[in-house]
């Protein structure tokens, strides 16, 4: 498979800036992937396709304040460091804007040197190790520097901060939010755990190699960057038990898809513990344990339009996307959502 076979024609203005006022008002494409049927909604309006019995799977990670605006020390040059994973010892990994501004040994001062980082080596793909040096709690220091680290298509910052994270966000360690779990108010919540839906959370800290572009003309020679994933036990017995019911295991986005499908053994049960995943699903995957999926519209040619087309076949997703865009649906992190039952 080649990743043109994944494009499609986007309008810019259809690439939303903004969230919307009401997190459930958004709009909902149904695609049924038996029969490849195509219906129009309100997200709010999800209610009517989760049965009792259903386990609804939400990714609780936090996306942190991870883009810093510093200064090299010595030439007051302007330097952006963007947090990708957290290491040992004050050390994270990073992206460097620009590159050259950050060999080891250089300094990078914040807020007037409430914060500096020392740039220790470079990894993989230019990335940086730097440690950082403090007084005080470093989550402070983050939240009072740094900004949201929103994708290159949405223009301006946020003017709620809190906008780009789910109202169920908890553990702090994404650079980057699980979008489709925006739509979700805490009302819409209750209703469906009323319904007698059980809610399972599963925690996957996404990194921007979710996002990073597939340069590879054959699919299969993409390779993933590993993420940090964690299953309790509680969410583990929901999952498994919706599976051995009659019961359906329906995921909110393509990263508690990855979470539950990499902690699945062969017969599909789930076990609760941590680890590192770099599970890359596209078409010929089978599905171990995910029934339905809901999820936001994603880039062309992106690994995130992969993994839908694995669950509804490449034909019929491409169609849907088509649809999306003729009914002007608003696309990408802040636009609006599709259900794949």
């Amino acid at each position: 498979m080649k990743k043109q076979d994944f494009y499609y024609e986007l309008p810019e203005e259809l690439i939303a800036q903004d969230p919307l006022a009401d997190r459930s008002s958004s709009r909902l494409l149904v695609l049924d992937r038996q029969s490849g049927a195509v219906s129009h909604h309100v997200f709010r309006e999800i209610l009517d396709y989760l049965q009792e019995g259903d386990c609804l799977v939400i990714n609780d990670t936090k996306v942190i304040p991870a883009r810093l605006i510093g200064s090299k020390v010595g030439t007051e040059a302007k330097v952006e460091v963007l947090l990708l994973k957290r290491k040992e010892n004050n050390i994270w990994e990073t992206l460097v804007k620009p590159g050259k501004k950050a060999r080891p040994g250089a300094k990078i001062s914040f807020g007037d040197g409430l914060l500096v980082g020392e740039v220790l080596e470079v990894v993989e793909e230019g990335n940086r190790l730097v440690q950082f040096s403090y007084e005080g709690i470093f989550e402070e220091i983050l939240d009072r520097l740094g900004q949201m680290p929103l994708p290159p298509y949405i223009t301006h910052q946020l003017q709620e901060r809190e906008r780009y994270n789910t109202v169920y966000a908890v553990h702090e360690g994404s650079a980057a939010a699980p979008t489709a779990g925006l739509h979700f108010t805490p009302e819409l919540l209750q209703e469906i755990e009323k319904k007698g839906v059980d809610i399972a959370r599963v925690t996957l800290h996404v990194g921007l190699g979710t996002f990073r572009p597939v340069k590879a003309e054959e699919i299969t020679d993409h390779h993933m960057h590993s993420e940090f994933y964690q299953i309790q036990e509680e969410a583990a017995e929901k999952i498994n038990r919706a599976k051995s019911g009659n019961g359906r295991v329906i995921c909110v986005g393509t990263t508690s898809c990855r979470t539950v499908e990499s902690a699945a053994d062969e017969n599909g049960r789930i076990q609760a513990g941590s680890g590192w995943t770099e599970i890359f699903i596209y078409p010929g995957y089978r599905f171990k344990v995910l029934d339905g999926l809901i999820t936001n519209f994603h880039l062309p040619e992106s690994t995130l339009i992969m993994l839908v087309s694995a669950l509804a076949g490449r034909e019929q997703v491409m169609k849907a996307y088509e649809e999306a865009v003729e009914e002007r649906y608003r696309f990408f992190s802040f636009g609006d959502a599709m259900y794949i039952g």
